[in-house]
């Protein structure tokens, strides 16, 4: 199927599924900068970057899965990924998760990691079904906890040919993007969340060197 046409994309996270807690995958540069007017600290201070200094394009990080007529996008909205895209990109991305991070926090009583779901179809009529997006993380099966809707026909669970229904899903905080993840939707699932780690991997080398902090 087609890509969502620019401006419509999502996203879409996925990748080999693991019973094992594994080490992470990627360094551990020594960075600092804010997320949500806080200063991160541990493992996210160390993985951000400058905004500004990314390349990569949505797509680059996102998972797709197809199903019938449907295509389903995730993309982690977690801050030091998106750091590493485009700065326009960088920018509309950190600032939905930053509009709806505190209210995930104020109606779930803890942090969430964020991604942003769409589903699409070039065919009348098909059908969605927001709650059998899962994710498969550390040996465990998740489901979001919260769905916040952005696009006015979520609700209706149903697309019109040509159409993107977007939403921000909150999963539990233990999701963790540096680990091997699978997404799942339905009886279908979709991989290739190795291959966005390393191009996450060499994008952050490259984004340090353009912000002078060297690898």
């Amino acid at each position: 199927m087609s890509r969502v046409p620019a401006g419509m994309a999502a996203t879409v996270l996925t990748a080999v599924g693991t019973a094992c807690i594994a080490a992470p995958l990627l360094p551990r540069p020594e960075t600092a900068g804010t997320v949500a007017g806080r200063s991160p600290t541990g493992r996210a201070a160390e993985l951000l970057v400058p905004p500004g200094n990314g390349t990569l394009r949505q797509d680059d990080i996102t998972l797709t899965l197809e199903a019938d007529d449907l295509q389903l996008k995730v993309t982690p909205l977690e801050e030091w990924v998106v750091r590493l895209t485009a700065p326009d990109t960088w920018s509309r991305l950190s600032a939905l998760a930053r509009a709806h991070r505190t209210e995930v926090e104020r109606r779930t009583g803890r942090p969430g990691a964020l991604f942003l779901v769409s589903f699409f179809s070039r065919v009348p009529g098909v059908s969605f079904r927001p709650d059998e997006v899962q994710l498969i993380n550390r040996g465990r099966r998740q489901r979001a906890v919260l769905i916040r809707p952005i696009t006015a026909g979520w609700g209706t669970e149903r697309l019109q040919p040509e159409e993107t229904q977007l939403a921000v899903y909150a999963f539990p905080g233990e999701v963790d993007v540096e680990q091997p993840l699978t997404l799942e939707y339905g009886f279908e699932t979709a991989s290739g969340w190795d291959e966005i780690l390393r191009r996450l991997e060499t994008e952050l080398g490259r984004a340090r060197a353009r912000a002078g902090l060297g690898r």
